[in-house]
């Protein structure tokens, strides 16, 4: 836009100044040629005594002669002609032709195509003397003058698009800084963009736009409200059902009564995990990434993985590969990592080979690995395992939101998770790499 708005305005303004230039050499030809016109009458009148005076002291003579003969070095931009009533020359300028003017011997203005020529008559008609103007001397007046016009868009163009970038340039600083503004508003920041700073033109704008966040502010917030709610409201009466189921199975016989018993108590322990989902899910849209101050995460990531290794589903299959003086400070908050870092071992667990072990290791030293061995995913299955309720396949197993929350913690940590199958280095398996 700053661009073409350049070259409009620059094309505009050379487009209006040779118009200008234009339209000024026009008055100023016409001008020209009443200037030039009023000398060449003037010293008309003003050479007719001075020529009948010369003429009178000579005395008449048939042969026409040069006045003034000592100026035959000098070049005349007027000349003349004087001649009696037949037309014969009786006195010329040292630079006027012997043979007559090819202009009538009628008192005014006559032209041909090389002079324009007054005609004055004196002594009752019977001597006329005619000056003649070049009109070679009048077009190289007009052409010097309108050069002297167009001389000026010459420097003027890049001056003017140096003028014009800079005053463009500063006038669409607000654009930028307002652009800037929208860009960083997101799920994490929906604040109200500063209308006051804002021209007058984009204040409007910013009005609406302000408008608009309130209203998705207060659409998300009911929703991160309902969601947290129904998640924490569900929590305690499905303990207590799966309490209860437990104990059922415990009392039915075997049978088909207590595998169906054991079949509801795997349904209401998955949504139990389901439900714990949903409230990390809420805690990561609140926008939890950032602390106030720098911690150490690599006791987080020994805390978490001892965690697992106590675990029914985790013992004997986690492996830490890290170094017992390795430290990885990062101004992050310590239960959104912890969380990242639970659903990245969680799905490892979940989606690797039986008994096969899941292996925390650190790369580049700032890089968290999490690896487990298993079938390859494709790449096209890969970029969308990060949106919410999304599985690699419909039989796998887990709740589909566990990478979802874990990408959405790590971009408000200022990171990223990259996914990848295989391994490095592996023919198989899963790897997801959390980058600080």
């Amino acid at each position: 836009m700053t661009r073409r708005l350049m070259r409009w305005l620059i094309g505009v303004a050379v487009l209006f100044w040779l118009a200008a230039a234009g339209l000024a050499a026009f008055v100023m030809y016409h001008e020209y040629q009443e200037v030039f016109d009023s000398a060449l009458q003037e010293t008309t009148q003003r050479l007719v005594p001075i020529v009948v005076d010369d003429l009178y002291q000579r005395g008449a003579s048939t042969n026409p002669r040069r006045i003034d003969e000592a100026a035959l070095a000098h070049k005349e931009h007027l000349i003349y002609q004087a001649r009696d009533a037949n037309g014969q020359v009786l006195l010329h300028s040292h630079d006027a032709p012997q043979q007559p003017f090819d202009v009538p011997l009628v008192t005014g203005f006559h032209q041909t195509a090389t002079h324009r020529i007054y005609t004055e008559a004196a002594l009752s008609g019977t001597l006329f003397l005619q000056v003649a103007d070049p009109l070679e001397h009048r077009r190289e007046a007009m052409r010097e003058s309108a050069f002297s016009l167009l001389v000026p868009v010459l420097p003027l163009a890049p001056l003017s698009l140096v003028v014009i970038w800079l005053v463009v340039r500063q006038s669409l600083k607000p654009i930028g800084s307002f652009t800037r503004e929208i860009a960083a508003r997101d799920s994490a920041n929906l604040s109200p963009i500063e209308v006051e700073t804002l021209p007058t033109e984009l204040g409007t704008i910013a009005s609406s736009v302000n408008h608009l966040l309130a209203r998705l502010r207060d659409a998300i917030n009911a929703e991160r409200e309902f969601t947290a709610n129904a998640a924490h409201e569900l929590r305690t009466p499905i303990a207590g059902a799966l309490a209860q189921v437990q104990r059922l199975a415990l009392e039915l016989p075997t049978g088909g009564a207590r595998i169906r018993a054991h079949n509801v108590e795997t349904s209401l322990m998955r949504l139990t995990r389901l439900t714990e989902k949903l409230l990390q899910l809420a805690r990561a849209e609140a926008g939890i990434g950032l602390a106030a101050e720098a911690i150490d995460l690599a006791v987080v990531i020994r805390l978490v993985a001892a965690e697992f290794e106590r675990s029914a589903e985790g013992a004997g299959r986690i492996v830490l590969d890290m170094e017992p003086s390795y430290t990885l400070t990062r101004r992050v908050d310590v239960d959104a990592f912890a969380i990242v870092l639970r659903n990245l071992i969680e799905n490892a667990l979940i989606h690797g080979t039986a008994d096969d072990p899941v292996t925390i290791s650190i790369k580049n030293h700032d890089t968290i690995s999490v690896s487990n061995s298993g079938p390859t995913v494709s790449p096209e299955e890969l970029e969308k395992l990060t949106a919410r309720f999304q599985r690699a396949s419909a039989n796998a197993k887990g709740t589909g939101l566990g990478l979802s929350i874990a990408a959405t913690l790590a971009r408000q940590m200022g990171g990223a998770l990259d996914l990848r199958s295989p391994r490095a280095n592996r023919s198989d398996g899963f790897e997801a790499l959390l980058t600080l």
